[in-house]
């Protein structure tokens, strides 16, 4: 009895499993070749590229965590607009900052023991926080060359002032404070050129002009 019960258990099961089988072989005849799966199939890789279509370039527009207060007015403006903003505001950040040491501690003693540490630390979180929008910037320009080349260009040269920030041996007071203002206009002219030859590059070809087979009369 015992061995029977076990066999009429497992007969309903096997029957269930052997009607699945075969239900699902009927089904996978009857599907033709347009069944609705393939055509869901085309519908979501229509989607896809709308969806693509539609969002927009964030290669254009400056990268993420950027610090708003370097570029104030341009922080959700392109990485070029960015970087070309921060130059002179980092630079007149470190500059603030190293004027008040000089109030401070005088020309001669702004540099002795750790009295330059502020102006210090300003130059390297700046060197931080100028690198994505500097590296946007590249990308955006890479049509290029010449704007590539400037942009290096600008780069260096902020560098190079913001290490020119420490008083020079012996320096004057007034010749010091023209001196680190001398920057901004080397500043100005750098990022008008790199302007005129971003917007260059970034202005749509014009198609050139079908040519008309004239007619004989």
């Amino acid at each position: 009895m015992r061995g029977r019960s076990q066999n009429s258990r497992l007969i309903p099961a096997q029957a269930g499993i052997q009607v699945s089988l075969q239900s699902a072989a009927r089904l996978s005849r009857l599907r033709p070749h347009g069944s609705i799966a393939s055509q869901m199939h085309r519908y979501a890789s229509l989607v896809v590229f709308v969806l693509a279509a539609a969002l927009p370039d964030t290669s254009a527009f400056a990268l993420d965590k950027v610090d708003p207060y370097i570029c104030p007015t341009a922080a959700h403006s392109s990485g070029m607009e960015c970087f070309l903003e921060a130059v002179p505001q980092t630079y007149t950040m470190c500059r603030q900052i190293k004027s008040i040491e000089i109030i401070e501690f005088g020309l001669t003693g702004a540099q002795e023991g750790v009295h330059g540490a502020k102006t210090e630390y300003c130059i390297d979180k700046h060197k931080l926080s100028i690198a994505r929008p500097y590296q946007a910037a590249l990308r955006e320009a890479a049509r290029s060359k010449d704007a590539v080349q400037n942009l290096r260009q600008l780069y260096d040269v902020w560098l190079e002032s913001l290490a020119r920030l420490v008083p020079a041996p012996d320096e004057a007071d007034e010749g010091y404070k023209q001196r680190v203002f001398r920057p901004y206009g080397e500043f100005t002219e750098r990022i008008g050129a790199i302007r005129t030859l971003h917007e260059a590059s970034t202005k749509p070809v014009a198609a050139p002009a079908s040519k008309r087979k004239k007619t004989r009369p």
